[in-house]
């Protein structure tokens, strides 16, 4: 299922299996073969993959049959959420010392930290806004 849906959803783009393996900064035979049902790509893939197609990891493996588009937040949560990211990149450039588990932390460790809090920051805003009731949501967020 799989290998027939990163298929039908390249050609439906009309891209190349190199402009994806590209994309995924791997081969073009190694994407190839996951279209060919020879490899499967890693989590990791799959995700980049369902973010490049605008579909859920679901849809691409099979579990579900419905294409499930994601959300795409709204000017007003993009400049939420940087506005966020500026401040919590701050606070952790202004610490002397960082540190984890004793150790001090390098540059890509905390540039690491920050990627993972973007991440939770943006999935945190998407699962709020899930459950917020229509009529408390501002007009411009809907």
């Amino acid at each position: 299922m799989l290998a027939e849906r990163l298929r039908e959803l390249r050609k439906k783009k009309k891209l190349t299996q190199k402009d994806i393996a590209t994309f995924l900064g791997i081969s073009e035979s190694g994407y190839g073969y996951y279209e060919q049902g020879r490899n499967e790509p890693s989590l990791e893939t799959l995700r980049k993959l369902a973010t490049k197609y605008d579909v859920s990891v679901s849809y691409l493996t099979g579990e579900n049959e419905v294409i499930e588009r994601k959300a795409k937040p709204s000017n007003k949560d993009e400049k939420d959420i940087a506005k966020r990211m500026e401040e919590f990149r701050k606070d952790i450039t202004s610490q002397d010392g960082l540190s984890f588990m004793g150790e001090p932390m390098s540059e890509e460790a905390i540039e690491s930290l920050a990627e993972a809090m973007e991440h939770i920051f943006r999935q945190t805003q998407r699962i709020n806004k899930k459950y917020i009731p229509k009529k408390y949501r501002d007009k411009e967020n809907e």
